[in-house]
């Protein structure tokens, strides 16, 4: 991949060349939908595949492209809506100059309005894309609520499973009931997502995980010994580490480009409202009596999975699925319900099925075991996880979840009543809610790296703040100061690291690899929150509340130092440049950010010295461009002496 770069495009022309004399590419000659090709276009996609994947038609005389969509028409069976095609291929080649398109395969005024629209109006969708948004949201929402289920429970079911005690087995127990949906997510969940999804499609995952996130949620309120509990936890488990894995990858695939990052970043805040909404049900059932309130509490997750059941069948497959699997009319009346004109449909249906021929290209013979294999032997692809796992085990190191866990017990720890501990987890939920809004442009301004960055130290100090003023005498000033520290905390966390993670996986990962990427850093997410969920409760009783705060605040240091050395930043950056970007060598990353970022900070925001410069570690990004520019140009000149 982007590690294999040459510097001199003429000799990158004539190896490519020789390399594919000797083997035989999807889309050499003989091969379907591209016969009369040059070999000359070809690339070697293990060297340049954000390049190519980016915009693949670039570059394609109009006689040839023309002659690929009329190939691609009559193979994939779409010759009814050829002419659509020959005009969408041309929007999709340079989509800013669709207005100059002339000759026969000229816009009409009614294509170019819908294309100004699109532009004008991104959020104008049509109801069948709204209704995939909603459905979306919902199962973040219920991603939250199941794991804010256990939290109110957490006052009440150990006395009556017996599992009370402050000893060690019986405080352990009660963490691993609690960590229960994490372990079944991150051994099973997770990792069943590439199959089912390759079997049932995105539709049918989220259907079967909204099962598993309805029966044993209801099930959970009529257990009455803990192995029943910890049996229905860990069935819920895998239909959260399925439909997390899943959900995010829907919205992006359904979605234009212009609204993917905020829908894909939208899985964290619906997560929250979820935790707000399991928060908000808690206290309202907290005067139904010992015996049946935390019965309800870990029961009512299941609402919101019922409506995900339901909505998700109204929803249209991912077109990008239905081509995988070469049904291609299929995904044609998918995409025709996702956009408002059939020359958007042509558009994307083709740029797409070009993508898709150069992913193709890349995973030949290619399983599930030698991509998971892969995340971890291909340098670029393993910078990507390195990242990517960095963003994910942050989330547990800065200590969210202990507060979403374990919130109510550790207010009533810190001298609350249980119904004030169940009120102050209403109000950090809300807080938590409320907060994520802003991620909504701060995270594609400020950037993915600069907002962790920042929220870290704040959630350090915030955290600790928490801890010590369990140390002051039992009162209402210390109860108030606990809940406010506790609020801070939350407003820190969720613009930052909260949307961060699963944007940030969901981006850095090839096309090829993205789908098995995500599943592994999803698993790496719910994993830690199942061994925090085992381990916080025993914490918590050997160390008090002020320990275990403390703790946390210095996992909170851990992270910040980890992020910075090892989590490059993506912000609007296209895939060729995230490329260049993963091709840079961990150790010279890391380098660059002792040698040149940390004394630029110290002198800038320090010492104050305001010419302080910080020279750019990715200087070779415009040599890149000049590069991928003057490779193209070798390739259309050896295609035109060729033919």
């Amino acid at each position: 991949m982007a590690d294999s770069g040459s510097s001199d495009s003429v000799q990158v022309a004539k190896d490519q060349s020789l390399q594919l004399s000797s083997s035989d590419p999807k889309g050499a000659a003989g091969h379907h939908l591209e016969k009369g090709v040059s070999h000359a276009e070809h690339v070697d996609l293990n060297r340049n595949l954000e390049a190519r994947i980016r915009n693949p038609l670039e570059g394609i005389p109009e006689d040839e492209l023309m002659s690929r969509v009329e190939a691609f028409a009559q193979e994939k069976g779409l010759t009814e809506h050829l002419p659509l095609l020959r005009k969408g291929a041309l929007v999709a080649q340079d989509p800013n100059a669709f207005e100059d398109i002339t000759g026969p395969n000229a816009l009409n005024e009614d294509e170019k309005e819908a294309l100004r629209h699109e532009i004008k109006y991104k959020w104008r969708l049509p109801m069948k894309l709204f209704l995939t948004i909603a459905t979306c949201s919902i199962g973040a929402a219920v991603q939250g609520w199941d794991q804010t289920g256990s939290n109110g429970a957490n006052i009440f079911f150990p006395k009556f499973y017996g599992i009370d005690g402050t000893d060690t087995r019986n405080t352990l127990l009660v963490g691993l009931v609690n960590a229960g949906p994490y372990i079944g997510s991150a051994f099973i969940g997770c990792w069943l997502s590439d199959p089912i999804n390759n079997l049932l499609g995105r539709r049918g995952v989220i259907f079967v995980s909204a099962h598993f996130c309805c029966w044993p949620v209801i099930g959970s309120a009529f257990c009455h010994t803990w192995p029943q509990q910890l049996a229905c936890r860990l069935l819920m488990g895998i239909g959260m580490g399925v439909k997390a894995s899943t959900v995010p990858i829907y919205a992006a695939e359904n979605s234009p480009a212009a609204i993917r990052g905020a829908l894909v970043m939208s899985w964290q805040m619906w997560t929250a409202f979820g935790i707000f909404l399991g928060t908000a049900f808690n206290l309202a059932v907290f005067n139904t009596g010992d015996h049946i309130n935390w019965r309800l509490m870990l029961g009512a997750p299941f609402i919101p999975a019922v409506p995900l059941m339901l909505l998700i069948y109204f929803c249209p497959e991912s077109p990008r699925w239905y081509m995988k699997k070469n049904r291609y009319a299929e995904a044609w009346r998918s995409m025709a319900r996702l956009r408002h004109h059939p020359l958007q449909v042509a558009r994307d249906i083709f740029y797409i099925h070009s993508q898709l021929e150069l992913e193709i290209q890349l995973l030949r013979n290619s399983s599930y075991i030698q991509r998971f294999v892969e995340l971890f032997t291909v340098p670029r692809i393993r910078r990507a996880t390195l990242a990517a796992f960095t963003v994910m085990i942050a989330q547990q190191m800065c200590g969210i979840n202990i507060i979403a866990f374990y919130s109510s017990t550790v207010f009533k720890e810190s001298g609350s009543t249980d119904f004030q501990a169940l009120l102050s987890s209403f109000g950090f939920g809300l807080v938590n809610w409320l907060f994520a809004f802003p991620a909504f442009w701060t995270i594609d301004t400020f950037g993915r790296r600069s907002l962790l960055l920042f929220t870290f130290p704040q959630m350090t100090w915030t955290l600790l703040a928490a801890g010590l003023c369990t140390l002051m005498d039992q009162g209402t000033a210390r109860t108030a100061l606990v809940a406010l520290f506790v609020y801070l905390f939350g407003a820190f966390y969720s613009p930052g690291e909260g949307p961060v993670p699963y944007t940030y996986s969901a981006e850095v990962f090839p096309l090829s690899h993205r789908e098995v990427g995500m599943g592994f850093a999803v698993a790496t997410c719910l994993f830690w929150a199942a061994v925090l969920s085992m381990t916080f409760p025993f914490m918590l009783a050997s160390t008090g509340t002020v320990g275990a705060f403390g703790i946390y605040a210095g996992f909170n240091v851990v992270a910040l130092i980890m992020i910075f050395f090892w989590v490059p930043e993506t912000k609007q950056r296209t895939l060729e440049e995230l490329d260049y970007v993963f091709a840079v060598p961990t150790a010279r990353f890391t380098r660059y950010q002792l040698t040149q970022t940390l004394p630029w900070f110290l002198r800038r925001w320090v010492l104050w010295q305001r010419k302080a410069e910080l020279k750019p570690l990715y200087d070779q990004d415009k040599v890149g461009r000049k590069h991928n520019k003057q490779q193209g140009a070798v390739a259309a000149d050896a295609a035109a002496v060729e033919q």
